[in-house]
C-alpha cells in the first residue's frame, strides 16, 4: 500500500474528535473578530468627540465593513472551496490586525474608511471559512454546528466589553484599536494554523436527517437560478436591517435617551445601562445561535424562524415603548438580540440542506452577502431620525419587517422549499 493510500484510508471516517476539533478552531477564529463589528458601537461616541465628524459619517465605515465583509464573501467561498480554509484565514489574521492599526491613527474619514474596508475583507474571509467548515463537517447536526460558530462571532465580544470600554475611558480609543488589534489578529494566525476542510468520504451524509437534505449539490450558477433562494434573501435583508440597526445605533439611542450612564441592577450586579446592555446583548446574541440552530434541527427550518423573526419583531416594537428605562432597556436590548443573532445559523443551514455541501462555502456565501444590503439601511436610521426628530420611525420599520418575515417563512419559504426537495 502506498503512502497516499494509507492517508486516504486513515481519513475514510473523521473521528468525533476531529469533528468537533474542527469545529473548536473555527469558533476560536470567530471569536476574534466578533469585535470589529459587536465592539465597534463603543468608538463611535470617541471618535467623533475628538474630530466632530459627525455621527452619520462615522457611521458610514460600519456599513463599509459590513459590506465588505459580506459581499466578497462569495469570491472568498469560491476561493476557501478550492484552497481550504487554512491559508485563507492565516491571510485574513494579517488584515484584521492591520485593519484596527490603522483605525488607532485615522485622522481622516478617508482613513477610517480604508481601515473598515480591509477589516470587512479580513473578516468575511474568516467567517466564511468558519461557517463553510462547520457546514461541511456535520451535516447530520448542521442547525447546531452553524449555531455553535455563529455563535462565536455573535457573543466573542461579551468578555472585551468592559476591558474595551475601561481602555477607551483610561487610554483613549486609540490604545484599544491598536492593542486589540494586534492580539485578535495573533490569535486568528494561529488557530488558522490547524483548519482544514473533510476529504471525500471522510464525513458521511446522514441516513435519515431530521430536517430533509438534498441529494445533490447545487452549483452556484443553479443555486442564483432558484426561487427559493431569493426568498431567502429578502427574508435575511429584512430580519438583518433590525438588528444591524440595533448593533450600530444601541450606545447612541442610550445617550439619545440619556440613560446609557444610569444605573441598572440585576441578581447583585450593578453596571451602567449601556455597559449591561452591551454585555448582556453580546451573551444572549451568541447562545440564541447554537439554540435556535439546534431547535431547527428538531422542529424545522421554517418554524423555528416563525417563532424566532416573531419574537425580535415583538421585542424591538416593546422597546420603542420602554426605552426610556434603563432596566427594560437591559432586558428588552437582550431580547431583540437574541431573537436576531439566529439568521446566523438557521440560513446556512437551510441553505446547504436545500444546496447540497461540496459548494457550501459558496453558496452560503451568496446569501450572506444580504447582510451586506442590510447595512446599506443602517445609516439611513440616523437620517430617518434627524427628519423626524425621533428613533419612532426607525422602531416601527425594523419591526414590521421582522413580522413579515415570519410570515414568509411559513407561507412562503416553507412549500417553496419543499417543492424544490421533491424536484431534486
Amino acid at each position: 500500500m502506498t503512502i497516499a493510500s494509507e492517508s486516504v484510508g486513515a481519513r475514510a471516517h473523521a473521528s468525533e474528535a476531529t469533528r468537533w476539533g474542527q469545529l473548536v478552531f473555527g469558533i476560536i477564529c470567530m471569536v476574534m473578530i466578533a469585535n470589529l463589528q459587536y465592539g465597534w458601537t463603543l468608538f463611535v461616541n470617541p471618535i467623533d468627540d475628538k474630530y466632530q465628524w459627525g455621527r452619520a459619517a462615522i457611521q458610514v465605515a460600519f456599513t463599509i465593513f459590513v459590506v465588505t465583509e459580506t459581499w466578497l464573501v462569495p469570491f472568498e467561498g469560491y476561493l476557501i472551496d478550492r484552497f481550504g480554509p487554512k491559508i485563507m484565514v492565516c491571510g485574513s489574521g494579517f488584515l484584521v490586525a492591520i485593519a484596527w492599526v490603522i483605525n488607532s491613527v485615522a485622522d481622516s474619514l478617508a482613513l477610517l474608511y480604508l481601515a473598515a474596508a480591509i477589516g470587512g475583507i479580513g473578516a468575511g474571509v474568516i467567517y466564511g471559512a468558519s461557517v463553510g467548515n462547520a457546514l461541511k463537517w456535520f451535516p447530520d447536526r448542521r442547525g447546531l454546528a452553524a449555531g455553535l460558530t455563529a455563535a462565536g462571532f455573535g457573543a466573542g465580544s461579551a468578555l472585551t466589553v468592559v476591558p474595551i470600554a475601561n481602555m477607551i475611558q483610561s487610554g483613549g480609543y486609540e490604545a484599544a484599536f491598536l492593542w486589540f488589534g494586534i492580539g485578535q489578529g495573533i490569535i486568528v494566525i494561529i488557530f488558522a494554523m490547524f483548519l482544514r476542510a473533510p476529504q471525500a468520504g471522510e464525513v458521511k451524509a446522514p441516513a435519515a436527517p431530521a430536517v430533509q437534505q438534498t441529494q445533490r449539490d447545487h452549483s452556484p450558477t443553479e443555486v442564483l437560478r432558484s426561487a427559493p433562494f431569493w426568498v431567502m434573501y429578502a427574508m435575511f435583508v429584512m430580519v438583518g436591517t433590525g438588528g444591524l440597526m440595533a448593533v450600530a445605533q444601541l450606545a447612541p439611542i442610550a445617550r439619545d435617551f440619556k440613560i446609557d450612564s444610569m444605573p441598572v441592577s440585576i441578581i447583585g450586579l450593578t453596571l451602567p445601562a449601556l455597559t449591561f446592555a452591551l454585555t448582556i446583548d453580546r451573551v444572549l446574541n451568541g447562545v440564541c445561535r447554537p439554540f435556535f440552530g439546534w431547535v431547527s434541527d428538531q422542529i424545522g427550518r421554517e418554524n423555528t424562524m416563525f417563532i424566532a423573526f416573531l419574537a425580535e419583531g415583538i421585542g424591538i416594537y416593546a422597546l420603542y415603548h420602554y426605552a426610556t428605562d434603563p432596566f427594560m432597556f437591559v432586558i428588552l436590548s437582550g431580547l431583540v438580540f437574541f431573537a436576531w443573532g439566529e439568521i446566523y445559523s438557521l440560513f446556512p443551514a437551510t441553505c446547504t440542506d436545500l444546496y447540497g455541501r461540496k459548494f457550501a462555502t459558496t453558496n452560503y456565501g451568496m446569501l450572506y452577502t444580504a447582510k451586506g444590503t442590510a447595512s446599506l439601511l443602517v445609516p439611513l436610521a440616523n437620517v430617518l431620525t434627524a427628519a423626524t426628530g425621533s428613533w419612532t420611525a426607525v422602531f416601527l420599520v425594523a419591526a414590521a419587517l421582522n413580522i413579515i418575515a415570519a410570515f414568509m417563512a411559513l407561507l412562503v419559504l416553507r412549500p417553496m422549499r419543499l417543492r424544490a426537495l421533491g424536484q431534486g
